[in-house]
């Protein structure tokens, strides 16, 4: 016999794909002369039916409470590998941004300078994106919040708004125990899209060693 695991609308992990997702359909399988269905499948409209096996539940990831207010910082570091006389096409030549996310100035993000180097001006801007990305966390939790607290005064659009605002906050907040999977070897096998996509950048910056 088999019983439902998850239940219509839930946020669910959709392992073999790599991507979120929401239970669309709950679709029990019945068969003759039994009280219960036999299988559970679920769409979750990406093209097809999954197991329960195949789908995990988010959970709270611990470091995104632990964190709190976080304010990260944007600095400038030398630039060990060209002089400013080397690259002058550089918006500040001599130095390259580091995102430093301790209160001790360490850590944090950065990338090769031979990717700052290719486009220096988009790495810039994706530095002061980041930056600045637990303020903009924290302007979305409060709104999702102001509407939560008076749903009914609030505008359909800023209900709108606060609904993806909690999905991208979920993005960053809630996490599965089943290891994502690459870009390498993610296919993507919908065609939909949401109100407001989540915001992506062309290149991802790489952990400071």
């Amino acid at each position: 016999m088999a019983r439902a695991q998850f239940q219509k609308g839930q946020r669910v992990w959709v392992e073999c794909v790599g991507v979120w997702a929401r239970i669309e359909q709950v679709q029990p399988v019945w068969a003759k002369g039994f009280d219960e269905p036999v299988r559970v499948t679920y769409d979750v409209g990406l093209g097809r039916e999954f197991l329960g096996q195949e789908l995990a539940v988010p959970v709270e990831d611990p470091v995104a409470a632990s964190e709190g207010q976080t304010h990260w910082r944007l600095l400038r570091a030398r630039n060990k590998w060209q002089t400013a006389d080397d690259c002058p096409h550089h918006p500040f030549p001599g130095t390259y941004p580091v995102v430093v996310t301790d209160p001790q100035d360490w850590g944090g993000w950065r990338v090769p300078g031979a990717e700052y180097d290719r486009d220096p001006e988009r790495i810039e801007y994706q530095a002061r994106l980041i930056a600045a990305s637990p303020r903009l966390l924290a302007l979305a939790s409060a709104m999702i919040e102001t509407v939560a607290d008076a749903p009914d005064d609030a505008p359909p659009e800023m209900r709108r708004l606060a609904e993806a605002a909690q999905d991208i906050v979920r993005d960053v907040t809630e996490v599965t125990t089943v290891a994502p999977v690459t870009e390498q070897s993610t296919t993507r096998i919908s065609g939909r899209t949401d109100p407001i996509p989540e915001p992506r950048t062309e290149s991802r910056a790489t952990q400071a060693a």
